[in-house]
């Protein structure tokens, strides 16, 4: 059967406004203004066939010498006027005051309205039931056409290895029929922000070759009730429809957070929406070839009817990536762009230790736009170098003009202070950058303290980071004296207690407190008289690291001093030069061109001898 047009009903409407608009403007061009004076005239004369009177201002006659063109002049309105016309022999007719102008105007927009009126239906209606909350055909479509696969995706070899048997699934079901094995209805990818969850989705529809329909948690949750539910509806059908097919919900946890018990204490609309979503996974069919892929960064928030097997039967998470994961998305991403020889990507995987992949792309992107900047031939050190500050602390300040000396001098030993203590007591710790650089985000400077890559933290390995945060505060209250000790510290002492809290409350390393986990002994309740036994014993391991810290920062104030000064030399010093300062053997770079222009240039200046 022959498909009807679709704007079809639109050409009677188009053709009737067409030819009533063109009989509207044949009349108006037919039509001659004239003065009153020459009305009179006229009339005098005995020339007028017939007059017209209206309501209106104007009024229409004919000529004898012309009666197929009609004139318009002034009506003075007055009662008279129809008496003296009648006498001069001249006939009159009244017409009602909505002439023909007025009543083709009318149909001309009652059409326009129709027609607008029609159009708007149309798309209201394809946009709540033919097109599925923004995802149309054409992009499932481009989906068919650019596939992602596993080779598209780095580092989570784990995880690739737990969906493979999903893929297999899509694509030869029988296979598992044979053995009466179901395929999981759905699955969870959690992990930290960036870490590539949309992507593994993608590359699962890819490499299994069946259609891709995503959408966010946040496209179901409507103000209007039954609105989220019912594109839940649609959603499953659509999916159903296209056979088999990867049904991806990004940021799951803005639909299916834990149901309140209370009364009055949920979302209706949201619960409304999480159980119609719970009931379309719970009417899949054996075997049916969709799978529901869901994505959150907390798991911990999902309601238990979602976790539980039926529904998504398994949780997969989807880590940070380990250092040959680091490699091989940094050489993903950077087989597009010019890359200096000089540019090892290995050496800075092993310098981008907690980067997530969203991470690392964006390292190298902005160290291309720092090289397009220059006009350079190709990505150098020097700009991946400043990529890396302006990811971690953010772009340099340019103007360090009204930075005081003294000031200076405090973030140079703050500094030096985190790095001395890292390479005391963490020599496997990489302190690949110690800058006193200011940043625009606030930052005074930083110390890049990179631990190896590990499973565990052994207690030795907590108290020691504890002890590097603690030492830039300390380096402080050495050679400045406790009462000019700053505000720089505030987010050290804000790592260190994190961790000594976590020391005492969560992992059990504290004797006083013993094996208990005191957020689950006691969730979350008021502790009462037991939090200040918590603050007193957390405090206690805090003040026994910081003297430990200060006393063998006070053994090795050579070295101190010696990195302080480099830094109040040059500004920046990296890990070769730092290990330099160590061996005795650093000789200071001379100053640079850009530092000699300066209003404040930077000068050796003899080592304080305070300790």
């Amino acid at each position: 059967m022959k498909k009807k047009p679709k704007y079809i009903w639109a050409i009677p409407i188009i053709a009737l406004v067409l030819i009533l608009g063109g009989l509207f403007i044949y009349k108006q061009s037919n039509i001659e203004k004239i003065s009153y004076g020459d009305f009179l005239e006229q009339v005098e004369a005995g020339n007028v066939e017939e007059v017209t009177l209206d309501g209106t201002a104007k009024m229409q006659l004919r000529l004898k010498d012309n009666e197929n063109k009609l004139y318009i002049t002034d009506n003075p309105r007055n009662p008279e006027l129809k008496e003296f016309l009648l006498k001069k022999d001249i006939p009159v007719e009244e017409a009602s005051s909505a002439g023909t102008g007025s009543i083709i105007q009318g149909i001309l927009m009652l059409g326009l309205f129709l027609v607008v009126f029609r159009y708007a239906s149309k798309k209201i209606t394809s946009q709540t039931s033919g097109n599925l909350m923004g995802l149309n055909v054409k992009e499932v479509e481009s989906h068919k056409a650019k596939r992602f696969s596993f080779s598209d995706v780095a580092g989570n070899e784990e995880a690739k290895e737990e969906v493979q048997d999903i893929i297999d699934f899509l694509q030869k079901p029988e296979k598992y029929v044979r053995y009466g094995a179901r395929m999981p209805r759905g699955i969870i990818f959690y992990g930290p922000p960036g870490t590539g969850k949309t992507l593994m989705a993608k590359a699962i529809a890819g490499e299994a070759g069946v259609p891709f329909f995503s959408v966010s948690g946040s496209d179901f949750v409507q103000m209007y009730v039954g609105v989220g539910a019912s594109r839940v509806r649609e959603l499953f059908e659509s999916a159903r429809k296209a056979g088999k097919a990867v049904i991806f919900i990004d940021e799951i946890d803005a639909l299916g957070k834990k149901r309140s018990a209370g009364i009055a204490g949920g979302n209706d609309e949201r619960d409304q929406t999480l159980n119609a979503l719970l009931t379309e996974m719970s009417g899949f069919k054996d075997n049916e070839g969709i799978i529901v892929i869901a994505a959150t960064n907390r798991l911990d928030i999902l309601d238990e009817a979602l976790l539980r097997p039926g529904r998504f039967d398994r949780h997969i998470e989807i880590g940070l990536p380990d250092v040959h994961g680091r490699a091989y998305i940094l050489k993903l991403h950077g087989k597009n762009k010019p890359l200096s020889d000089s540019v090892d990507l290995n050496k800075l995987a092993k310098q981008t230790v907690y980067f997530s992949g969203a991470m690392l792309e964006n390292l190298l992107n902005e160290a291309a736009i720092t090289a397009a900047k220059r006009n350079a031939k190709k990505i150098g050190w020097g700009d991946i170098d400043k990529a890396f500050y302006k990811v971690i602390a953010g772009s340099e300040k340019k103007d360090r003009s009204t930075i005081l000396q003294i000031e200076r001098e405090v973030t140079a030993y703050h500094e030096a202070g985190h790095a001395l203590i890292t390479k005391l007591i963490a020599p496997n710790n990489t302190v690949s950058k110690v800058t006193i650089i200011p940043s625009t985000k606030g930052a005074g400077g930083f110390s890049m303290n990179i631990p190896p890559d590990k499973m565990y933290h052994t207690k030795k390995e907590m108290e020691a980071q504890i002890m590097i945060s603690l030492g830039g505060r300390i380096a402080e209250e050495l050679i400045f004296g406790e009462n000019n000790i700053t505000t720089g510290a505030s987010n050290d002492i804000e790592k260190a207690t994190k961790i000594i809290k976590d020391y005492v409350t969560k992992y059990g390393m504290s004797k006083k407190i013993g094996l208990l986990n005191m957020e689950v002994l006691f969730n979350n309740d008021s502790q009462g008289h037991l939090e200040e036994i918590l603050i007193s014993e957390c405090s206690s391991h805090m003040e026994r690291l910081y003297y430990e810290t200060k006393e063998l920062m006070i053994e090795n104030k050579y070295f101190l001093n010696a990195i302080a000064e480099a830094l109040l030399a040059q500004e920046t010093i990296n890990e070769e030069e730092l290990n330099a300062i160590m061996d005795g053997t650093f000789q200071p770079k001379q100053d640079t061109p850009e530092q000699l222009e300066s209003n404040n240039p930077i000068k050796l200046k003899p080592v304080i001898e305070t300790l």
